[in-house]
């Protein structure tokens, strides 16, 4: 039976009307750092570079189920972390509009536990090749 996180884990996914305080487990993550305005271009190709790692994990095992406690499961949301950059806290004040320029951000989607570092590892080298996405994954 497949794993779908917005069915099974509507605690941690999905927000109640009402605000409450949730203790979130530490999960395993694909991730990419950037900067620069969302609505740029460029900014897409940011997301670009995760979601074929990602999909490359989860159907590669759907085909080759080597990794032990494996399940075929849903790929996890989009998921990113915003701050503006050190240099635009210098100069920033309450009433400052934020310069979306100015922004820095880290991307990523969830794994699941049974996924190995060298397993992950693996899948960001074939996407880069496959893809053509090296120059932003490092």
């Amino acid at each position: 039976m497949k794993h779908e996180w917005r069915k099974k884990e509507k605690l941690v996914y999905i927000p109640k009307e009402k605000p409450e305080q949730v203790n979130i487990p530490e999960y395993n993550f694909f991730t990419i750092s950037g900067k620069g305005n969302p609505n740029n271009p460029e900014f897409s190709e940011y997301i670009g570079a995760l979601y074929p790692i990602c999909y490359g994990v989860k159907m590669g095992l759907k085909k080759n189920p080597i990794l032990n406690g494996y399940y075929d499961y849903t790929v996890y949301p989009l998921e990113g972390v915003w701050d503006i950059s050190d240099e635009a806290k210098k100069t920033y004040t309450e009433d400052s509009k934020l310069n979306k320029d100015d922004l820095v951000f880290t991307l990523m989607i969830r794994q699941p536990n049974f996924i190995t570092k060298e397993y992950a590892l693996e899948a960001i080298e074939k996407a880069k090749k496959k893809n053509q996405i090296h120059y932003l994954i490092k």
